[in-house]
């Protein structure tokens, strides 16, 4: 499938340093939250609940503060509510990018992530502009190889697509990741179909891959737009972000050393 390659290399630039600094919590609590908000507290009766606790507890993340955004989200603490919102805009050497949100101050983020783009090379774009380079699609993470099996039990469920993303640990081993692609509308039933097969997802979400990659030779060039997705990241509001651009292997090297 177009994308997920640099989907994979794009991720593990951030994912070495993602729970050190403590932000993937953050981003948790958000989905959660506006989960809970949007369909209600009970993750039984409500799948993007679910899901957002799943992704949560697959780093980790804390029971408390769980059932503390579970509590926002469903008003019992009070406080200001989440909306959720979405950026596009351009980056250095016309790379795309799409940015998904939650924020209690529309004006404040807003400015942020302008600011983000002005500073990296790039610029917000108009409403519509850059999603259409995007295909919108669920995704599922499993750990472990892609063996005939699990490739079988993937399709069998409804999968579109299986990508074996590897890992640190090797084909086979536990941190090895699978990639189990879906339509948008398909990705509850898809997951809970592979739950019934016994294959526990690691992680589940709604993504926007890119239909077509924006290869970055130069060593600068693809710096400055890696720093740009890395502060956009890094941003406490910002909950996704969505690429079009490629790196070599070499090149992911020499920004990841």
């Amino acid at each position: 499938m177009a994308g997920h390659n640099k989907w994979s290399k794009v991720k593990h630039i951030k994912a070495r340093v993602d729970v050190a600094k403590g932000k993937l919590f953050s981003k948790c609590a958000h989905e959660i939250s506006i989960a809970a908000r949007d369909g209600g507290g009970d993750p039984t009766m409500n799948h993007r609940l679910r899901a957002a606790i799943d992704n949560a507890r697959s780093v980790s993340m804390p029971k408390d503060n769980i059932e503390r955004a579970i509590k926002k989200g469903t008003g019992e603490l009070g406080g200001e509510a989440f909306q959720e919102v979405t950026y596009e805009g351009y980056g250095p050497a016309g790379t795309a990018f799409l940015i998904e949100g939650a924020t209690d101050n529309l004006n404040r983020t807003a400015a942020d992530v302008r600011s983000i783009f002005t500073k990296n090379g790039g610029s917000v774009a108009t409403p519509g502009s850059v999603s259409y380079q995007f295909d919108r699609k669920g995704e599922i993470r499993l750990r472990g190889g892609a063996g005939d099996e699990l490739m079988l039990a993937a399709i069998e469920a409804g999968a579109e697509d299986v990508v074996d993303a590897g890992g640190d640990g090797g084909d086979g081993d536990e941190d090895s990741e699978v990639l189990v692609f879906t339509a948008p509308d398909e990705l509850a039933a898809v997951a809970a179909k592979l739950r019934e097969l016994g294959h526990e997802p690691a992680g589940e979400q709604l993504i926007s891959l890119p239909q077509a990659s924006n290869e970055l030779a130069e060593a600068e060039v693809a710096r400055q737009a890696v720093r740009l997705y890395e502060q956009l990241d890094d941003h406490p509001d910002v909950l996704n972000v969505f690429t079009n651009f490629d790196l070599s292997e070499e090149l992911v090297e020499l920004l990841g050393s």
